[in-house]
């Protein structure tokens, strides 16, 4: 073996510059002398084989060209943990060049602040005072010596181990399990070995919250391995991972209320049956899974799924979904408050952005936040009201009827339409007068009919206005200015509407025209200053 070689070196992680790669192969290389490591490089670029020299296979890699030789002292096996922190912070005579110098590290959409090395304190110089620790990027690769770590750096909470040379999962616990009240651990960016059996089992991440694990090439069985020592664990980050295929969690991920499985290639949609009896999940993150349709078949239209109890929040975007029907399905989450559906093909069906917002709104009845854009009441009864109206002809060729004993309308229209039975109870079944001559939704431009009143001054007499509905608010303030000679700052606009019984709608937003506000002919404008 050559000198300063680990004995442990096949299947380290070593670096090479600012390549990474695992080595596949120590030993000679005929016809050469020496010991030679060959390596698979993450990026296979940097190779320039499949293993083979000269007709003889030393080893073999994912990717034809990823693989090379290099000699032991051209290889990087990295540092303990300590040593990267005491470079990392100053605290050593020299300072590790490898060293990352970022300040923040990001979980899914979270940033987690860590000390970065202007902001140590002087007060803060000393280890043990450390609670956020950033060593990214420093060539970690095992613990260190026994017991080192909870010696010297008793307060850690926060650990940010990305990108370094680690080899396996036992290395991670090794360095936890010295950290007695570690919360949050970020080892993404490390390529490295997990434990195949359930014989391995680690009491290191008894006080874990956030674990991060992305581009790690952990296989969902393997995280269900390692989830049985995270009993308290709420937020989990697994992308980029090539999971493809889901198990049922049993007895573990129980206090999982986050979880990212964005791009991994999930073999089909039903796979998230399999994790959704997940009790307190919150937070599921899908985007770019390549899925293409979303289904809850334990329930039916306009009924809540047992699916997924506690989902508030759900990010499908990036995916291959074309079929209305699943946004549909989503009605049925019982806790659904916040949606991310950006870039799948269903979206390509309504040229018209605001009409898609709409459909969107009124076909999920909960949703509070869409693509992270709160809608607001307003916005909501006019989406609702307007899909009322814009499918009612549809609702009666299909069999609907404002007379309930008459109306039964079909199963296909139920199943494009679930939430259209709901609308009709909120808003009253629309009439076949209200349906005569209906314009499409993108055509925004229809005279309204309005009576003007002031409801505070009786002197003033009502006046009647055609106005389109494209007007916005701060025009037909402009339009009372030359009726009342009243500044449009002054004025505080409401409308009400027979539809609407006893309430009084407030028009808040200058910049937004009447038809936001679903105002129809023979609504009456309300003007207080």
């Amino acid at each position: 073996m050559a000198a300063g070689l680990p004995p442990d070196a096949l299947g380290r992680r070593v670096a090479c510059g600012t390549d990474y790669g695992t080595v596949r192969y120590v030993g000679s290389v005929s016809p050469t002398a020496g010991i030679w490591l060959g390596v698979e490089w993450d990026d296979p670029e940097r190779g320039k084989h499949d293993g083979s020299y000269e007709g003889t296979q030393y080893f073999t890699c994912r990717h034809p060209k990823g693989g090379s030789f290099i000699r032991p002292n051209k290889a990087n096996f990295g540092v303990d943990f300590l040593t990267a922190v005491k470079d990392r912070y100053g605290l050593n005579d020299e300072q590790d060049v490898q060293c990352g110098t970022g300040n923040t590290v990001v979980f899914g959409t979270k940033t987690v602040e860590f000390v970065g090395m202007d902001s140590v304190a002087e007060q803060q110089r000393q280890l043990n005072k450390l609670v956020d620790i950033s060593v990214r990027e420093c060539a970690v690769s095992h613990a260190g010596q026994e017991e080192e770590i909870s010696r010297t750096c008793a307060n850690m909470r926060h650990i940010n181990l990305s990108k370094n040379l680690i080899s396996s999962w036992e290395t991670v616990a090794a360095i936890a399990s010295q950290v007695q009240n570690l919360e949050t651990l970020n080892v993404s960016e490390n390529k490295m070995k997990f434990p195949s059996t359930s014989t391995f089992t680690s009491s290191a991440f008894s006080n874990l919250k956030i674990l991060a694990l992305n581009q790690t090439e952990i296989t969902w069985t393997e995280v269900l391995l390692c989830a049985q020592g995270w009993p308290v664990l709420e937020e989990l980050y697994l992308s980029s991972n090539n999971i493809t295929v889901l198990e049922r969690p049993d007895n573990v991920l129980q206090t999982l209320k986050l979880l990212d499985l964005s791009d991994n290639q999930l073999l089909d949609g039903n796979q998230l049956h399999l994790i959704a009896q997940l009790p307190r999940l919150e937070q599921l993150i899908l985007r770019n899974t390549g899925i293409s349709s979303i289904h809850f078949p334990d329930a039916g239209f306009g009924c809540k799924t047992k699916m997924f109890p506690s989902l508030k929040r759900l990010a499908i975007n990036d995916n291959k979904i074309s079929q209305w029907s699943s946004i549909n399905e989503l009605d049925k989450l019982p806790s659904l408050r916040a949606l991310q559906c950006n870039n799948n093909p269903f979206v390509d069906t309504e040229k018209n952005p605001e009409t898609l917002k709409q459909l969107i709104i009124a076909k999920i009845s909960q949703l509070e936040v869409l693509n992270n854009c709160e809608i607001l009441p307003a916005e909501r009864r006019g989406a609702e009201l307007d899909y009322r109206k814009i499918f009612g002809k549809d609702w009666l060729e299909a069999g609907g009827h404002w007379n309930p004993e008459k109306n039964q309308p079909s199963e296909e229209f139920l199943a494009a339409h679930p939430r259209y039975p709901a609308l009709c109870l909120k808003y009253g079944a629309p009439e076949e007068g209200e349906l005569k001559g209906q314009q499409p939704l993108t055509l925004k431009n229809q005279l309204l009919t309005l009576t003007i009143k002031c409801p505070e001054k009786p002197e003033q007499k009502p006046v009647e206005k055609k106005l389109p509905e494209s007007m916005t608010i701060q025009k037909v303030k402009g339009l009372l200015y030359r009726l009342f000679k009243i500044p449009g700052s002054d004025l505080k606009l409401s409308y009400k509407s027979s539809k609407l019984e006893g309430k009084e709608v407030e028009l808040d937003n200058d910049l937004k025209p009447l038809q936001f506000y679903s105002i129809e002919s023979g609504d009456c404008v309300l003007v207080r200053w």
